[in-house]
């Protein structure tokens, strides 16, 4: 169990406005643990209603939609400041503003220790909208840059490059006000320690809400005037929210009935918020969160298993009616494949359209794993869209796979502003002028109307910023519309697909949004997990079906090649072969951030199904090393549970203990299926010992996981995972190219288990031989204990017990389905 925390008092800075003026003031107020939601998730925090009130004087939601929303740098470059010499391309867009930006360094606090001024912290990506808005707004003013630059060090940090420092600065924000976002507007004393913050601030008053230039006067009045007591405050926020932040258990064991609690309550909450119209769990805006559908699909297995198939099917039910929703949405790309970050309104039309590598690989896993349990291909086509996206646009010549595209970019060539989606939406002409004889058949199918279709909601376009637009978007099925149009499927399909393909070729000529060709280690993780096992569940297909732009419909081998490619680069770049440690990201170079907690779980999660997937035996020697690293850098051996940090760098004054499943899972929720997997490896006492810190691991959650599940979907099936008392385990062996293998390994991979490891072993290969002599000699045993001229046998352990040894897929098949 977790330590209690009595209740918490943290003083921290809030803006108030008065009806006559805005001024500064001090607000205490009680973090109740009741939740424990403070304890490990920053991303969770929730306030009582008078402080979200009071938030919404201090700064507007980042997911706002704004009339005067406009995007990208049009900074003159007769200013040039430190960010001009890192390779970031967020400090990159920023690196020619008036404001006198450094970069994250000593440089910069040493600057604010011998001016004795605050540090102005600005924090986003080079993807985010709201982020450019505030540079045009304000950080290319030259009166914003002149107060910035005579009364702050102003410091800018790249979240994607040093997750760490964000880390530190958002929990503060969202401890203060119960949300936040980015930009992130962080004021610090020169000891790094945070007053005030908030997001995005409008330049000037207005709203009700103080611009910008209005609260770096009042933040440079309280500076100096009340420093003393604004530094103290800063010290006992970070000193509180350290005690909260660094949780531990009492005890290395989890409760027996823990797993079924947690799975339980978890969907059950899920199910509560399940919109029955539009998919999807809650309102909008409604993001992609596939923890969320890995968890239903979970728990709609275990219920097929004990018999409760009424129960599974309802489940299976909300899945599959949620993705199908979001596929025919306009948060999916239809024209260029991928999705976009998240809906804006409820029925997933109007993306926020930036798309982020993390949503990619996650959203693939979860469509393949559907088209595992229905058999429908339409699910594994959209897996192919996605993952045809990435290799189009996403991957460099290396093989290095890229992070992010930008919302926003240029209507045309020498426009002055960028709009957000303009490079996504049509008007009606266009689709007339491109596509001829076909276009009314294509504006039927996808709501494309004169007068632009963001009307499906009110949240859609408030602003009108789309008028005259179309975000591409099907109200029905493609099967419905086919048959209204009097044709069959393949036809209908196939003038779809090319329809696409001129709108493609066309949108090429548009001027792109930015690409953040920086490449972080735990992105790539997530989309190499996706890529193999793609390479072979897409062997399901049938095999006469037919792809259409912008699917490539390529061999499905052709991605384990691809993973296997961006796992070389990450091993050649960002890999120390003598310390075994990860650097975060890459560009032009290694950052000088280190790996984190996230690119060492993501990371080794892919190299696992790289293994299993693929077969080949170095990616699970690195995955091993690779995890003993991770145990070493941030693993709490005396309280359990892994850091995010190394906690080798002072500036970072934080070190959590993540558990929040969002948009990306949490570290260590995926570091304790790692574990499980691992587990089921290697033999011996290192078994052992992974199983056991998974479960110390988990019992730091305990409390978590029971009493708010549904912040920790992916936490709940490590729990079960844990509980399974004997994980199936298949060990193929025999020669790897032989058609009877191939055959035998995509039998293995035609059912979805979660609970399921897949062991490939050439006997005739002595040093894959020799790898599992040292690693796990039963395996090794099995291996060279076999008829030698055999070209595949497989092995079934489960329930304490192997099987007879068999020789064919429909064997393998009759052995995998007895329960």
């Amino acid at each position: 169990m977790v330590e209690p925390i009595t209740t918490i008092k943290v003083q921290m800075a809030v803006w108030q406005r008065s009806a006559t003026a805005v001024s500064l003031v001090f607000w205490s107020f009680p973090l109740k643990p009741s939740s424990r939601t403070l304890m490990f998730s920053s991303a969770s925090l929730s306030l009582s209603s008078s402080r979200r009130a009071l938030t919404s004087l201090l700064h507007k939601s980042t997911m706002a939609t704004s009339a005067s929303a406009s995007g990208g740098s049009t900074s003159s470059t007769r200013h040039t400041n430190r960010l001009a010499s890192e390779h970031s391309p967020y400090l990159l867009q920023h690196a020619h503003n008036p404001v006198d930006w450094y970069p994250w360094g000593e440089e910069a606090f040493q600057a604010a220790r011998t001016r004795d001024v605050p540090i102005f912290l600005s924090i986003g990506y080079s993807t985010c909208h709201w982020c450019h808005v505030m540079e045009v707004e304000s950080f290319e003013d030259e009166d914003v840059a002149k107060l910035l630059n005579d009364w702050f060090v102003s410091i800018k940090v790249d979240r994607e490059e040093r997750p760490d420092v964000d880390k530190v600065y958002m929990t503060f924000v969202q401890a203060l006000y119960g949300r936040g976002g980015w930009p992130l507007s962080v004021f610090l004393s020169p000891n790094l320690k945070p007053m005030m913050g908030g997001t995005y601030f409008p330049p000037d008053d207005k709203y009700g809400q103080p611009g910008f230039k209005t609260v770096l006067r009042k933040v440079k009045q309280a500076w100096d005037t009340k420093k003393e007591t604004l530094e103290m405050g800063g010290t006992l926020a970070i000193d509180q929210l350290t005690e909260a932040l660094t949780a531990s258990a009492k005890s290395t064991k989890v409760s027996d009935d823990l797993a079924h609690r947690c799975l339980k309550q978890c969907v059950d909450q899920l199910t509560s918020s399940y919109d029955p119209k539009f998919g999807g769990f809650g309102s909008a805006p409604k993001f992609p969160r596939p923890v969320e559908d890995c968890v239903m699909l979970y728990q709609q297995m275990k219920l097929m298993e004990s018999g409760e198939d009424s129960e599974a099917r309802e489940l299976m039910r909300m899945v599959t009616h949620t993705l199908q929703c979001m596929a025919r949405g306009g948060i999916h790309d239809h024209v260029g494949g991928g999705f976009h970050r998240y809906s804006v309104d409820e029925c997933w039309h109007v993306p926020h359209f930036e798309k982020m590598l993390y949503d990619q690989g996650q959203i693939v896993n979860v469509y393949l794993d559907t088209f595992l349990i229905t058999g429908d291909s339409f699910y594994s086509s959209i897996s192919r869209d996605i993952l045809d996206y990435l290799r189009r646009e996403m991957i460099g010549k290396e093989g290095e796979i890229y992070s992010a595209e930008d919302a926003d970019s240029y209507e045309h060539e020498g426009a002055s502003r960028k709009k957000e989606g303009a490079f996504y939406i049509w008007s009606s002409e266009e689709v007339d002028e491109i596509l001829g004889e076909n276009a009314n058949l294509f504006k039927d199918h996808y709501y494309v109307k004169s007068s632009g279709n963001c009307d499906l909601s009110r949240m859609s376009d408030p602003h009108g910023e789309f008028k005259g637009k179309n975000v591409l978007f099907e109200r029905r099925p493609i099967s419905y519309m086919a048959s209204k149009h009097g044709m069959s499927l393949d036809e209908y399909s196939k003038i779809l697909g090319d329809c696409r393909r001129k709108l493609f070729v066309e949108r090429s000529r548009r001027p792109r949004p930015h690409l953040d060709d920086k490449v972080i280690v735990s992105w790539n993780g997530l989309v190499v997990s996706a890529l193999a096992r793609a390479s072979q569940i897409l062997e399901l297909e049938p095999k006469d079906i037919m792809f259409h732009f912008p699917v490539v419909g390529s061999a499905p081998s052709e991605y384990l090649q691809v993973a296997e490619k961006a796992v070389s680069f990450i091993r050649g770049k960002l890999y120390d072969q003598s310390t075994h440690r990860l650097q975060h990201s890459f560009r032009n170079g290694p950052s000088k951030a280190p790996g984190f907690l996230d690119d060492y779980a993501f990371f080794v999660s892919g190299l696992l199904d790289l293994y299993e997937y693929g077969g080949n035996t170095n990616w699970l020697q690195w995955a091993i090393q690779l995890q003993s690293t991770q145990d070493e850098l941030f693993l709490d051996r005396e309280g359990g549970g892994y850091f995010n940090t190394p906690g080798e760098d002072p500036s970072v004054l934080l070190r959590v203990k993540e558990d929040h499943d969002g948009a990306e899972p949490s570290g260590n929720s995926v570091s304790a299926i790692n574990l499980i997997r691992l587990a089921s490896l290697v033999g011996g006492d290192r078994a052992d010992t992974y199983k056991q810190t998974a479960e110390h691991l988990l019992a730091v959650f305990e409390s978590r996981l029971t009493e708010q599940s549904m912040a920790v979907p992916l936490m709940c099936c490590a729990a079960d995972m844990l509980s399974v008392p004997s994980r199936k385990q298949i060990v193929l062996v025999g020669d790897k190219e032989a058609t009877q293998y191939k055959e035998m390994l995509a039998t293995a991979f035609a059912s979805y288990d979660p609970n399921r490891t897949v062991v490939q072993v050439d006997p005739k290969d002595a040093e894959e031989i020799d790898f599992w002599e040292k690693t796990n000699p039963n395996i090794a045993q099995m291996a060279c204990s076999g008829p030698p001229d055999l070209p595949a046998v497989a092995h079934v352990c489960q329930n304490f017990m192997c099987s007879p040894p068999v020789t064919s897929s429909d064997e393998l098949k009759n052995i995998l389905k007895k329960k």
